[in-house]
């Protein structure tokens, strides 16, 4: 997973799966869109002026658990 933050379009970027066309995207809530493959898994994620929707687009904490 490769999560990105565009300071000059204000965008955070949230790819799921590398090296995969996208065949379908679709704006589910205003700002949000949401790719997938032609086999409708999920390709990646956009949020438009994420610094109005997140807490802190510069920051990004990860966790995995077992």
């Amino acid at each position: 997973m490769k999560v990105t933050y565009d300071i000059k379009t204000d965008t955070v970027n949230v790819i799921f799966r590398d090296n995969v066309s996208v065949a379908e995207s679709d704006e589910g809530k205003p700002g949000v869109i949401i790719d997938y493959d032609a086999e409708g898994n999920l390709v990646s994620l956009e949020i438009l002026d994420a610094s109005k929707r997140i807490t802190d687009a510069n920051k990004i904490e990860f966790q995995a658990t077992d």
